[in-house]
């Protein structure tokens, strides 16, 4: 298991590398000039010229990459001019409040995905089957950006049951209560894309496991019917669905960019926004690079589950 781990890990780093050239030219072919968008109403001739040199965008784009990617194998991801302290000091802080928003998430829609997914297909082509195949389509059809805002407005405006954005309360709070209930509504919205996917997914692979002989032979021997879905079934079930949860899990991570907008969460989606508005480019760099490879680790983890459970690919 430790060489599979190594091996993922070494496959990672052509991935990581092509995504930093990505990353990199893609912010470099933004229109306009970055230090002039910095200084605003500083920009002089003479300010940006400066702030050019500073920054190293007077030099060949090659080079220029070639000094980010030095630095960035330091551990150094530049200074944050927009901010004014530390690219890494920024981007790990806001991370830890995305971690806490798409962790939930993804807990969230892994458990309600495979219940649903396993109600649906023990329960096949009755009304629980078809009452859970309505809701999926419907929350995997409805955008998560007007989910959010729809949510704001029943639970937040209209009942007042839950707070409409941030982390903690303004006032007081700070607490994990609090945190929990600042949590609910952001979480819930970038859950239910994902969880639509994963039941329909579950339900497909609990329908062909349950198809199975050696399902019929364990209720020959006299199962009882809960044993054999959640003790066979289901566990055979999960090695097909757990390379999903892994992808949906950088489904959360991306889609973690509109929901904090909307929610006003200070996490890292919020933090690229407002770092491309104001053309930041390292945060910006930073910022995606410290995501992406988050979505490398997670699709490892995932990877590495399945081989547990699955005695064929080991």
């Amino acid at each position: 298991m430790a060489t599979y781990i190594a091996k993922r890990l070494l496959a990672a780093i052509p991935v990581l590398f092509g995504l930093s050239i990505i990353v990199f030219l893609i912010m470099a072919m933004i229109p306009g000039d970055p230090a002039t968008a910095i200084l605003g109403s500083y920009a002089t001739p003479e300010n940006v010229a400066k702030l050019n040199a500073d920054l190293g965008l007077d030099k060949p784009l090659p080079q220029q990459y070639l000094i980010w990617l030095g630095n960035l194998l330091q551990g150094d991801l530049g200074r944050s001019y927009a901010l004014n302290r530390p690219v890494l000091d920024e981007v790990l802080e806001r991370f830890a409040a995305t971690l806490v928003l798409a962790g939930t998430a993804l807990v969230l829609c892994s458990i309600l995905g495979l219940l649903a997914g396993v109600v649906s297909a023990v329960r096949q082509y009755g009304l629980a089957d078809k009452v859970i195949t309505v809701v999926v389509l419907i929350g995997i059809s409805t955008p998560a950006f007007w989910l959010g805002l729809l949510l704001i407005l029943v639970f937040a405006v209209k009942l007042r049951l839950f707070p409409a954005s941030g982390m903690y309360a303004i006032y007081g709070g700070g607490d994990l209560p609090d945190l929990l209930y600042h949590l609910f509504l952001p979480a819930l919205t970038l859950a239910v894309v994902a969880t639509g996917v994963i039941a329909r997914l579950t339900r497909t692979s609990m329908l062909e496991v349950l198809r199975q002989d050696y399902i019929r032979t364990a209720r020959a021997k006299g199962l009882t019917e809960r044993r054999v879905i959640y003790r066979h079934a289901f566990k055979a079930a999960l090695v097909s669905v757990i390379p999903v949860i892994g992808i949906q899990a950088g489904f959360v991570l991306g889609g973690a960019v509109y929901v904090e907008t909307v929610f006003q969460w200070p996490g890292i989606g919020s933090m690229l926004v407002n770092a491309i508005s104001t053309r930041d480019l390292l945060l910006v760099q930073g910022g995606v690079l410290v995501v992406a490879s988050a979505y490398v680790l997670f699709n490892l983890a995932a990877d590495v589950a399945q081989t547990i459970l699955d005695p064929r690919l080991r």
